[in-house]
């Protein structure tokens, strides 16, 4: 995939996983679905599973289940972080 493809791959999967979990600004849920592209390929690697789709939309898939558990971790550390009350 081109640099473009990426962006775009870690714009969507980003911005969804932000609407379910939380965002972090445009940029943040671009680099959170970029990187949540390379978790989530490592975690399907790790469980034996495959995408129910192929192509960009597996693609896209993939991106949004790792970037959905990064931000999960994310808000976990930085609530850890404020001493874990909310007020």
């Amino acid at each position: 995939m081109d640099l473009l493809t990426w962006i775009i791959v870690g714009l969507v999967a980003g911005v969804l996983a932000g609407l379910v979990v939380g965002g972090v600004g445009l940029i943040g849920d671009i680099v959170v679905g970029i990187v949540g592209a390379f978790v989530g390929g490592w975690l399907f690697r790790q469980l034996g599973v495959t995408t129910p789709f192929s192509g960009l939309a597996g693609t896209i898939f993939t991106a949004f289940i790792g970037a959905v558990v990064l931000l999960v971790l994310l808000h976990v550390i930085h609530r850890s972080r404020r001493g874990g009350r909310r007020l």
